[in-house]
């Protein structure tokens, strides 16, 4: 048995099976460098998914390793949340500063569950209430609490919650309901039915909406610009709180604007995020409007949430992001990878959309013949750009997205070359069909 065989034997027989393994035959990434990974068989890759959106400005990067370097040589790797920490401080000051909330409080945690299960914390602390609404489609974690509000039966193990949570509408438009409407008919149609849940199904004390800009598992399906504006127009009749989860949509990662949620022209009271901003290190948080964080009663920390080497690390990523002007340059290779794709996709029957904003997009397969999602073509299309040298991710509602987030950093050279493995890997799976 080869060393990689024993490997995945050893992985299958300590992991649980619920943890899945891109690709019929797994690979281990043992290296790194800018925009690509080098498997253990020696197989290089143009990394298009980069950790699940973590890896944000690639792999390697010297200003984020000698930050981490910087700390590792104090000694000191973990204090706890007891003793003043300055990274701490320095991260919390420019995440309160670029988010655009009043008067606003930051807290850390180890990752984007923990942090909308805070976020729900503080919500439904303040309105004194379970009810909660969120978005079909949606994910927002693993957890007990996060479960509740996802909306993806994929990704829920049971029905039990601590949250007493109502499903709106907002970025299913595949729906016959909706059919043939506008963006502004859309947004009409849906702010209707919020109005009517509010009205049939709560008790009349909701505590907030949660909501992605984009839905990340949900194969970066999107409510149309303004739909979040004209929920909160009605939210804030009734003072319930907007939480955005920007653990895949921030940091500049669409282009238009530096949190996915400025699209819609709104400022939500809190802000998650996680993913990227340690570019690889472990740190989530939230940014919230001081008096909703103040609010609790009881002490509360996290016991690695914003520690030495995390906080480290995101100062020097978040650093690099603005320095660099990183958002600009995920609306530059974006528009080129995107508006390729587009071109391309009427040659080929299986695709039946293409959709994203800046580094953020993905394509949706459907059977030619029966209009039916097809995770089999996905699959299909993710080994066959595996082969060709690109890496990519999957998802959507019924598993038949291909889903793609390249570093920040991707270079004009780079985004040529991923298209191109792309169209090649649709002609491919699409001929192969005939």
């Amino acid at each position: 048995m080869s060393e990689h065989a024993s490997l995945l034997q050893r992985h299958r027989a300590v992991m649980p099976s619920w943890v899945a393994l891109n690709y019929a035959n797994p690979i281990e990434l043992v290296g790194g460098k800018g925009s690509r990974v080098t498997d253990a068989e020696g197989s290089t890759y143009l990394d298009f998914f980069v950790g699940i959106l973590t890896n944000m400005i690639g792999y390697d990067v010297p200003e984020v390793r000698e930050a981490v370097e910087r700390q590792l040589a104090t000694g000191v790797v973990h204090t706890s949340t007891a003793y003043l920490l300055r990274g701490q401080v320095e991260l919390a000051e420019k995440i309160a500063r670029l988010s655009g909330i009043p008067d606003a409080k930051v807290f850390f945690t180890n990752s984007g569950t923990e942090a909308n299960e805070t976020a729900l914390l503080l919500a439904t602390y303040a309105r004194r209430t379970d009810q909660v609404l969120a978005m079909r489609q949606s994910y927002h974690g693993r957890s007990f609490g996060a479960v509740g509000v996802t909306s993806n039966r994929a990704w829920k193990n049971n029905s039990y919650s601590p949250l007493n949570t109502h499903f709106l509408h907002g970025a299913d438009r595949h729906l016959p309901q909706f059919k043939g409407m506008s963006d502004a008919e859309y947004i009409e149609a849906c702010v209707a039915d919020l109005r009517h849940v509010l009205a049939t199904a709560t008790g009349g004390d909701v505590a907030a909406l949660i909501a992605e800009p984009i839905q990340g598992v949900g194969g970066f399906t999107a409510a149309p610009d303004g739909l979040f504006a004209a929920y909160k127009e009605v939210l804030d009749e009734q003072g319930i709180l907007f939480i955005s989860d920007e653990v895949q949509t921030g940091w500049g990662r669409t282009g238009d604007s530096f949190f996915g949620i400025g699209n819609h022209g709104v400022t939500p009271d809190i802000m998650t995020f996680a993913k990227g901003l340690g570019n690889g290190f472990a740190i989530g948080g939230l940014v919230a409007r001081g008096d909703l964080m103040d609010g609790l009663h009881a002490v509360g920390l996290a016991t690695f949430g914003g520690n030495p080497i995390s906080t480290a690390a995101a100062n020097a990523t978040l650093d690099y992001v603005l320095d660099h002007d990183l958002q600009a340059n995920a609306k530059k290779q974006g528009a080129t990878i995107i508006d390729g794709l587009k071109e391309a996709a009427p040659r080929f029957p299986i695709v039946k959309e293409i959709r994203g904003r800046g580094l953020m997009f993905a394509i949706e397969f459907a059977d030619p013949e029966t209009g039916a999602p097809s995770p089999e073509l996905a699959t299909a299309v993710m080994e066959a750009t595996r082969e060709r040298g690109l890496l990519v991710g999957k998802g959507g509602l019924y598993g038949n997205t291909v889903r793609m987030a390249p570093p920040l950093t991707l270079s004009d050279a780079e985004a040529a070359e991923g298209l191109a493995i792309l169209i090649d890997s649709l002609e491919t799976v699409n001929g192969a069909r005939k």
